[in-house]
Formats: C-alpha cells, structure tokens, sequence
C-alpha cells in the first residue's frame, strides 16, 4: 500500500470515530522513522483487515521512557502474518509486535541510544575520559534474549564497552554486578511479572538502582528526542568491546548473599525442607544452590524449572497468586516441605507458602512476608548484639507509603527508625546512597564497595544510617544494601532462615505471625486493582484518579474522612526532611482507624487501592481477625460504588 492511500484510509478511519487521530498521527510518524519493512506490512495488514482497536492499542501514544524505563506488550492481541512470519522459540511469533505503544527493535533501540547519549554527555560535563561501560541482563520471557544482545550491539556501535549475561539472570544480580564493576549503567530486558505477552526495559544507572533524578529527566530527553530507529556506527577503531560474564559473577553475588543469613547455627543438624517454584524465570538459578550451600533441604518443581516466556503451568507468572504456587504446595504436601517459595520470572520478587499450627499449607501476603522478616531481622540483630540501645537511633527500617504499617509499630517498639518512601524501589536504594554517603570519606579505606558487611555496617551504626530491612507490599524486599533493588534470591535465604528459627522453637511460620500479631495489633492490609487496557482505559484510569484530586471523598460507608494527603498536589516531607516527589497517589484516613491509598500502576494498566485494617493487641486474635476484615470488606464496597459513580 502506497503512503498516500494509507494516510487517505486512516483519516478516513479517524473521520468515522474508528481510529484516535493521535494513532494516526503515530502511525505515519513510527513507518517514517523505522528501518523494518515489517512495519509496513504489519500496519497494512490491520489496515485492510479494519483492525481499529488493534490500532489504537498499538499507536494511541509513544511509549514513554518512565524513570524505570519501558512496558508494553511484544506481542499484540492480533498477530499479524508478517510478525508471526516464520515462527520464533516456544511458540512466539518471528517478530514482535509493531507499535508506537510496543515493546520491539523500534523503542528499545530508541531507549538505549538515549541512555548511552546522556551517559557520554554526563561523562563530558563530570571530564571523565574512557568509554563508557553498560550490562546487560535478560529474563526468560519472549524477545528478552534477542533485546539484550541488540542492546549491547548498539552500545559497542556507538562506542561504549558492554558486558552481557551468558543466559537467563535475575533483575537484583544487574544491580550487584554494576555496583561489583563500578560500571556506568545497565538495563534488564524483563516485564517483572506482567503476563506473557509483555516485555521491558528496566534501566539502571552507576549506583546500581533504578534511574533517579537527575539522570531520569536527562536519560528521557535524549529518548524523546530520537525520531528514528536509524543510526551511524562509529569507526570499528573507536567501536567499544562486548564481555560475557557468567559463573564468576554468579559466585561473587552467592557469596554476598551468605552474609544475610543473621543465625547460621539455626542450619547446624538439618535444615528445613524448602520447596521452590521457579515459575520458568531465572530465580532457580541462583536461590536453589543457595539454598544448598546454607544447608536447607531445597527441592524444586520440575515443570516450573524450565525455561519459559510462554509460563506454560501458570495462567499469571505472578508469586502472589495462589494458582502460580500450587505445583509447589502439590509437592509440599507430597514431600511433607515446611515452606514453599517462588519467584517471578526475573526474580525481583518472592511468595511464599508456609503451614500453620494444624499444618496446613497457607498463602501468605506480600505484607505478611515483609512483616515477618522486619520482626525477625529487627528482634534477631538485638538477639546477638548487631543492635543495642547505644546504636539504635542509628538503625532504620525503610518501607512504602502502601505497605502494611504494621511494621511502623515493629520499628518504633524497638526505637529504630522508620522511612516511609513512594511506591519503587528506586526510593529505597535513594535513602541507601545517603547513609552510605553520610559516613566520613576519612573514615574509609578505599572504596565503600570493598568493605565487608561487619565493616561497613560498624561504620554506618556510628556515624551514618544502618539498613536493617526494606520492603514493599508487592513482594519485594531488602535486607542488605550491597543491592540497590528489591531481590528475590535474598529474601530466599532470608524467609528460609525465619522457617528455621520457627522450626527450632517448635512453631510454624503462621504460629510466629500470629505472635507478632498478638504483640503488636492484628493488622489486614488487602489489595484490589482494577484492570482497563488500552487506548480507552489508559484515558479511564486518568481520568478517574484525576477525580481523587479535584473531588476528594469525604465520607464511606457513614464513615467520616477525616484526612486526606493528596501527593499529587501537596508537598510532603518524610520521617527524615526529605522532600517526597509529587506522584499520583492519594491515602484517606478514616474516622474508624481505617484507611486506603489509591494510585494507578506504573508497569500494568490499572488501577490500584490498598485498604489498611488493625486492631489493638489482643488474647482473643480470632476476634480481631474477624473484625478487621469486616470492616474492611465494608470499605471496600462503598469505595467501589464511589469509583462507579465517578466513571458513570
């Protein structure tokens, strides 16, 4: 199809309501920027085939280079024959999927030219003369593998050193690996959790966290800035050099790793039967002969440990799903295992499944988790004197505005400090490069990513911040800062460790949270989200959070509102003066004790509410238990009619 009769059929689709102008708009520009004759043949097909919504799902924006970097779709709801053309690995099609809104050769080569643009500028402005040095890593999803060597391609093209994962690696061992080197950035290839069909482009910079200010506007200019997929490669003279790393780094991130075990005698004799689910991402890689080498009896499921975009045993490769985990409890069960354990496919975040006192398998939380290990590693550092009351103050735990404030109480009952961050862990590693920038340069010898564990945490208990724990409610947390992202390897060998401690002191690891609830107050935190994809739901979700701010609720269920802190508009400071970022996320306080946050997603096309439930400490938690659900199933249905009318 010639331009002109493609240009005449969209506008006539966008005169008959059937596309958005802005997709036709992003058509014309995308085919004029693309090198890939797939494109056209792609687009023509919808054409022809009056796909609209396919259209418009594809083209509606430009996909925008966030502060984490890119996700989308890589393969559309409609495969086109030039996309799926001869076929690719596990069922994939050939190519991925054409779009000004999908991930593909077109903007994740537009991402990594912009990042490596703002590096060589950043290095200009700092006079710092050497190439500059990126990683790369992949999961296991479709097109990760073929992402991350074309990343590295471009970057070697345009001068810059890179260093690449021989296979399949977790998120948190990029962050290790550029902390480790003293590299200049890095990116990973994943979509964390996101179902099957998605992919992205998680970016890191020289601190081995995610892109902060100001390098997250500096890195998005450059990306906005490219028009075109098209691009000159240096002179092969000036071309910079490709490094396959592989076991070596594996071992030197196992070995840190070691470090976060708090009670190794809690292994002596036997350790505890752990089940791991891999959910064919990369976590088995690295946790199962972790979990080996600390002497915890560890099995795995054979069907989940392969290696698989499609995640053919899962409907969602998401740990916090019951469904993702069931293999695994099928053979807890079969094999009498404590725990089970599972990852997501690039192994940033943990489930788990523990029995209770009645020894019955029982799903547990991204709150209860980050719970219990706050509790353990908060308790266990005073157990063996890592923490006393002459070096408390300088001891904190960090957590999300949205994670369950449970663990505010476990910290302020201990008299360590608590940070509250937005939801990313990008604000977690930000508080890290603090403490670690708070310790007098004369008071280390040589570089701060040298030291030991014992070295740098002395250092940090005297004259800085020393990191007991950080987490947040979707499965992530942090228990060491030698990585500057949420790790799923380590809360591994962390939550094995509490299955270990339970297992000694004849409880099961629902006996122990039932103890830390009676302690401090029951608390039920409870997650709804509510999906709307595409053209159409990207403007729902806006639209409807935008309503929170210029409407904001003043009463549910007969319950007062009685605070409303809108981070959109107003300006906040956290525990310790620092200024939080405007984002767009409101938290309401209920007149009964309870409250929620609402704020769309940053990676997925929805909307989420966190609703906050607790009682007092109390003998009878049954009580409790039942209470605080109630009410908060109470809540939940006057916010949902709230958001219907909203959206009418």
């Amino acid at each position: 199809m010639r331009m002109n009769d493609l240009s005449k059929n969209l506008e006539n689709a966008v005169a008959s309501g059937d596309l958005l102008a802005s997709s036709r708009e992003n058509i014309i520009n995308h085919l004029a920027g693309s090198t890939n004759p797939v494109a056209a043949a792609a687009v023509e097909e919808l054409v022809n085939s009056a796909e609209w919504a396919e259209l418009n799902d594809r083209f509606y924006k430009t996909l925008a280079f966030g502060t984490g970097g890119l996700r989308g779709r890589t393969i559309g709801k409609v495969v086109t024959a030039a996309e799926q053309g001869a076929g690719g690995p596990n069922d994939r099609p050939e190519h991925p999927c054409v779009g000004s809104a999908t991930m593909n050769f077109y903007n994740v080569g537009r991402a990594i030219r912009g990042m490596v643009a703002y590096v060589k500028k950043h290095f200009a402005a700092e006079g710092i003369e050497r190439k500059p040095i990126f990683a790369f890593a992949q999961d296991t999803r479709h097109f990760s593998d073929d992402f991350a060597e074309f990343c590295a391609k471009i970057c070697n093209d345009l001068g810059c050193d890179a260093y690449l994962f021989d296979g399949p690696r977790a998120t948190p061992q990029l962050s290790f690996l550029i902390r480790e080197l003293r590299l200049d950035a890095g990116v990973v290839l994943t979509a964390s959790h996101n179902p099957s069909h998605d992919n992205g482009f998680k970016a890191y910079f020289d601190l081995g966290s995610q892109l902060i200010e100001p390098h997250a506007t500096g890195v998005i200019n450059e990306v906005d800035a490219i028009t075109s997929e098209a691009y000159d490669a240096l002179a092969e003279s000036e071309q910079g050099k490709l490094t396959i790393v592989g076991a070596d780094s594996d071992r030197s991130y196992m070995d840190k790793l070691k470090t976060t075990l708090l009670r190794p005698d809690l292994l002596e004799g036997g350790g505890t039967k752990v089940v791991f689910a891999n959910i064919h991402g990369t976590g088995g890689h690295v946790s199962v002969p972790m979990l080996k080498e600390l002497g915890f009896d560890a099995i795995t499921v054979p069907e989940q440990d392969v290696q698989d975009g499609r995640f053919p045993t899962v409907a969602s490769p998401n740990p916090e799903n019951a469904a993702a985990l069931q293999m695994g409890v099928d053979l807890a069960e079969k094999e009498n295992a404590e725990i089970v354990i599972g990852t997501d496919p690039d192994c940033d975040r943990m489930g788990a499944v523990v029995r209770d006192e009645d020894g019955k398998m029982q799903l547990i939380t991204g709150n209860q988790i980050g719970s219990l290990m706050a509790w353990y590693r908060v308790k266990t550092m005073f157990d063996i004197g890592v923490l006393n009351d002459s070096n408390r103050g300088h001891a904190v735990l960090i957590k999300t505005f949205v994670t369950s404030p449970l663990q505010n109480r476990i910290a302020e009952k201990a008299g360590i400090n608590v940070v509250d961050t937005l939801t990313g862990f990008k604000y977690i590693a930000e508080k890290l490069q603090k403490y670690e920038e708070g310790i007098p340069a004369d008071k280390i010898d040589g570089d701060y990513r040298d030291l030991s564990e014992e070295q740098s945490r002395a250092l940090r208990l005297e004259y800085s911040r020393f990191f007991v724990f950080g987490g947040e409610e979707s499965y992530g947390y942090l228990g060491a800062d030698f990585v500057r992202d949420k790790d799923g390897n380590m809360a591994t060998v962390m939550f094995a460790e509490i299955a270990a401690y339970a297992k000694s002191v004849g409880k099961s690891v629902a006996g122990l949270l039932d103890d830390v609830y009676r302690e401090f107050g029951y608390h039920l935190e409870v997650n709804k989200s509510v999906v709307m994809e595409g053209a159409e739901g990207a403007a729902q979700i806006a639209s409807l959070n935008q309503s929170y701010s210029t409407n904001p609720p003043t009463e549910f269920a007969g319950v007062k509102v009685v605070n409303v802190r809108d981070f959109s508009t107003e300006t906040y400071e956290d525990a310790e003066g620092d200024a939080i970022p405007n984002a767009g996320m409101l938290i309401v306080d209920m007149a009964d004790g309870n409250s929620f946050a609402v704020r769309p997603s940053g990676t997925e096309p929805k909307i989420k509410y966190y609703l906050f439930g607790n009682d007092a400490p109390s003998d009878d938690l049954e009580a409790s238990k039942s209470q605080v659900a109630a009410g908060l199933d109470e809540l939940w249905g006057a916010i949902e009619a709230d958001m219907n009318e909203r959206m009418a």
